[in-house]
């Protein structure tokens, strides 16, 4: 029986980034995919800076920001053209390095994905595969899979799946989706222009409408998208016609203008499994949690999830970090991702008119009674560190160093313990690599802004502690590194 250090059901962005981070660390791969070939048409749309700084890591930003526009932010709009709510998006370089919002064709980023990949010889991709049945042992898993009419049995350390809303692998660990209590069923029009259409907005608009909610999406190059909600009593037959989406598009094109790439119906879910692991066997992305598509976050907390479990499951096959070391994926993830889904919530309400403005706690008015929001970024979860630590759990700044190259750059696979070249001469650890102010310019502010004399960075860039005494300095030693 063949056997891999980790398997992955399912190639989609959270797959391929999970893929990729762990193919860095040198292990054997197997990824099951179900499709037969890459998905051509658009699917997600939206990424923010952190998970460009994800991209960054496995080394695809190059090519792939080619293909990406930056994202000027959202305008909610009542039936009469009134801005109820703004959402802009600066157009500055943010903390983490990157710009806060970016546009994308999903096939373009799952290509990247896959090129980067093929760069790893211990990476093999089998498509138009179904998985039959995963179970666990005391120190392994056994997973059953059907490729070409045949069936085949394998063998691995891990098995995560990234197998979407209708996850087989949640299905044999006996997970289940909770509902969070949003269920709405959206049609969703992809469209490319034949020209350049100058009086469509920049930027998405949130229509706020009771009878029709909608959304318009301004995407890469001459890629536009609506959403649009339909009531119970609609054919859906009917919704998906030539006919009624162009007589939907009337007040904003003609079919002239464009022409119909993709038509779907979607249904916009609140949902998060109750279960992400079951001894080595876990699930992420949409096998994990589902929400609403309004604030674009469905994909980035899929990517979050990779990024979160890579660098722990590295360290329990590099580093036989006992196995208790891995429960801090669901409990740090779970909690993160369910305030995006609630916000996403209440955007959706908000959208459909009958909810308040009371989105987040980040709404401020301007002189002109303008109600602005800013972008929730919520911390981690209870997992790793201590819960006094206010700090723990943020993500971290991208630093740059006086040589130029950014942390991340330099160090992509390792703790961090940042502080005074002064302290760093007092600290002693085989654990974790010392960056002090003689590598960062202005490192000692940045410490300051934090209230402490040190700060250790995980390997995903959250910190992952403080330390505000010299005296606490001896705890690196205790600390899951």
């Amino acid at each position: 029986m063949k056997q891999y250090d980790v398997i992955i059901v399912g190639l989609g962005p959270t797959g391929g980034t999970l893929a990729n981070l762990l193919a860095l660390n040198g292990f054997s791969i197997l990824i099951l995919e179900r499709e037969k070939n890459l998905y051509a048409l658009p699917r997600a749309v939206h990424f923010d800076d952190e998970i460009m700084r994800v991209f960054q890591t496995i080394g695809i930003t190059k090519k792939f920001l080619k293909n990406t526009i930056i994202n000027k932010g959202t305008k909610f709009v009542n039936s009469d053209g009134k801005v109820l709510l703004d959402w802009p998006r600066p157009k500055s370089i943010t903390k983490n390095g990157w710009y806060p919002s970016y546009r994308f064709h999903q096939p373009d980023l799952e290509r990247n994905l896959r090129n980067r990949l093929k760069k790893f010889k211990k990476v093999k991709l089998m498509q138009n595969t179904e998985v039959i049945e995963i179970k666990n042992n005391r120190d392994s898993v056994n997973l059953l899979f059907k490729s070409k009419n045949k069936l085949q049995k394998v063998h691995s350390k891990y098995v995560v799946g990234c197998d979407g809303a209708r996850s087989t692998t949640r299905e044999q660990m006996g997970s289940v989706l909770d509902n969070l209590g949003f269920t709405q069923k959206w049609a969703v029009v992809d469209l490319i222009l034949r020209k350049n259409k100058n009086k469509l907005p920049d930027r998405t608009i949130q229509y706020s409408n009771s009878e029709r909610p909608a959304t318009y999406c301004r995407n890469v190059g001459k890629r536009r998208r609506w959403e649009f909600a339909i009531q119970d009593n609609e054919d859906e037959k009917e919704i998906l016609s030539d006919e009624y989406i162009w007589n939907f598009l009337k007040p904003w094109l003609k079919p002239k203008d464009a022409y119909l790439e993709r038509k779907a119906i979607y249904i916009f879910q609140s949902a998060i499994a109750r279960k992400w692991r079951k001894g080595r066997i876990f699930i992420a992305g949409d096998a994990a949690h589902l929400m609403p598509p309004f604030m674009g976050q469905g994909m980035c907390a899929g990517i979050r999830d990779a990024s979160n479990l890579a660098w722990k499951i590295s360290w329990c096959i590099k580093k036989n970090h006992n196995e208790k070391f891995l429960d801090t994926y669901q409990t740090e993830r779970f909690s993160n991702a369910k305030e995006y889904i609630e916000t996403t919530m209440r955007m959706g309400e908000f959208v459909n008119a009958v909810g308040s403005e009371n989105i987040t706690d980040n709404i401020s008015s301007g002189p002109d009674g303008t109600k602005s929001m800013q972008s929730i970024k919520p911390k981690l979860g209870v997992g790793l560190g201590s819960n006094k630590d206010k700090n723990r759990g943020k993500i971290f700044p991208q630093l740059k160093m006086k040589n130029g190259k950014t942390l991340d750059e330099k160090f992509s696979k390792s703790p961090l313990l940042l502080t005074s070249s002064e302290l760093g001469k007092k600290i002693s650890s085989n654990k974790i690599r010392s960056i002090t102010d003689k590598d960062i310019r202005g490192l000692s502010n940045i410490l300051k802004s934090y209230n402490a004399k040190a700060i250790i960075v995980r390997p995903d860039r959250y910190i992952l502690k403080t330390f505000k005494k010299v005296k606490d300095f001896n705890q690196i030693e205790t600390l899951p590194l």
